[in-house]
């Protein structure tokens, strides 16, 4: 990728840490720049190299992940790509821990907890926190010392709805990402993030990076063949070939990262209407579908005055191998759905648009099915299309990524609600 680099006016550096820089931007009020450096560590820096290039490489890894993230729903500091070493975030107060979650067991975990063998798997994921204090080692907290230090940034207390959903976040991001890492046949072992409070908005976002620094990536689930940071750190002597070999490792992880960004199984919702009548619910469909990033087509047919074009139209989407899934919408007797369930072995999805005076009978033409047909009801447009989102998100991350990170802001949501109405009574 060519970067069209615009020259941008730096104010002061705020922060500068072992791996990169950050500036604030005079033109942009609440813009900072974080600028990567050619260092990578070890042991809260005990080792530190020069690797050339390395900047760039971890660049364009977290530019690749926070697009990902970003694309899919997540709110994140991450504002756009600027050159091949550094990217534009919201400014933020950075919150002193670091999240990690696991699904392997592997690593300083087995130090920690004698006698479970190295490959155990957390299903649930494992979620812990580590207090950022260099001179400590970045102690482990519990949710328990969190709250009690009672963190005040950018005006906002971290109390327990901040904690809850930091948490929740990032175990939802986790799953993102070790779904599209599977797209490339590589396991997600473990990961570390942080949030900051955005100044300008007040939220916790996703913050700082997401780079080969941050998770430990073993392809076909094997560690010997890993091609994360633990290969440096692994190093018993630090030669200029053992640095060529790691800045490999690096450099495959930032091509591949940028294949997370494409769907593997594009997939298609077909939308059948009895009628130009039912439009504007077949509209609602389609709309929904975008939000998922799933193509939808409309089209008119009626299985009850023509079923002869309606097998034609799903014969012209059969036959060029995109995975379909039909819905059809028709009122008062639904002859679609019936008849393409029985004749496609596509899922079919039944969404009628219910009207106040027959509804209540018309259903049942949706519902009481012959034998050997499994086409389901959902009355809801915007349901109908999660449903369809779902079946398709099983084999396109891309899909799964939005569906999740749309369940994780309706929890949210929720969580800040409950905490704005205690404030309310209190």
């Amino acid at each position: 990728m060519v970067m069209v680099q615009v020259q941008l006016k730096l104010g002061q550096k705020l922060n500068e840490g072992k791996t990169k820089q950050i500036f604030e931007l005079v033109d942009e009020p609440g813009h900072v720049l974080v600028q990567s450096k050619d260092q990578i560590t070890a042991g809260n820096a005990v080792r530190k190299d020069q690797m050339e290039g390395k900047a760039a490489i971890a660049n364009k890894t977290t530019s690749c992940v926070f697009k990902l993230l970003q694309d899919a729903g997540f709110k994140t500091a991450f504002v756009r790509q600027h050159s091949e070493t550094a990217f534009v975030a919201s400014r933020c107060e950075m919150i002193p821990i670091e999240w990690v979650c696991r699904r392997i067991a592997t690593g300083s975990f087995l130090k920690r907890n004698p006698g479970v063998k190295e490959g155990y798997r957390f299903s649930p994921l494992k979620m812990e926190m580590f207090f950022k204090d260099d001179a400590n080692n970045d102690p482990q907290w519990s949710e328990e010392q969190l709250l009690a230090a009672g963190f005040e940034l950018a005006g906002l207390t971290i109390g327990r709805c901040e904690v809850d959903i930091m948490s929740k976040s990032t175990v939802a991001i986790f799953e993102v990402l070790e779904k599209a890492w599977a797209t490339q046949d590589c396991t997600l072992v473990d990961m570390k993030i942080e949030f900051g409070v955005n100044v300008t908005t007040k939220e916790i976002v996703l913050a700082d990076v997401i780079d080969n620094d941050s998770w430990r990536l073993w392809p076909a689930g094997d560690r010997s063949q890993q091609k994360d940071k633990q290969v440096y750190r692994d190093l018993k002597e630090v030669t200029p070939e053992a640095m060529q070999m790691v800045k490999r490792n690096f450099e495959w992880v930032a091509e591949r990262v940028k294949l997370l960004l494409e769907s593997q199984a594009k997939g298609r919702v077909v939308v059948l209407m009895g009628s130009t009548s039912d439009v504007a619910h077949c509209e609602k469909i389609r709309k929904a579908c975008g939000s998922y990033g799933i193509p939808c087509h409309l089209r008119v047919t009626s299985a009850h005055k023509g079923p002869d074009e309606t097998l034609r139209i799903k014969a012209e989407y059969e036959g060029d191998g995109v995975p379909t899934i039909f819905v059809a919408v028709a009122g008062r007797s639904n002859g679609l759905g019936p008849v393409m369930s029985g004749n496609t072995a596509y899922p079919v999805i039944n969404c009628p648009p219910i009207t106040p005076d027959w509804g209540a009978q018309d259903i049942w033409s949706s519902l009481r099915m012959p034998s050997g047909l499994g086409c389901s009801t959902v009355l809801s447009p915007e349901a109908a299309a999660q449903f369809a989102a779902q079946i398709l998100g099983l084999n396109d991350h891309l899909v799964w990524a939005r569906l999740r990170a749309s369940m994780l802001n309706t929890w949210v949501s929720l969580k800040q609600a409950d905490k704005k109405l205690q404030e309310c009574s209190l």
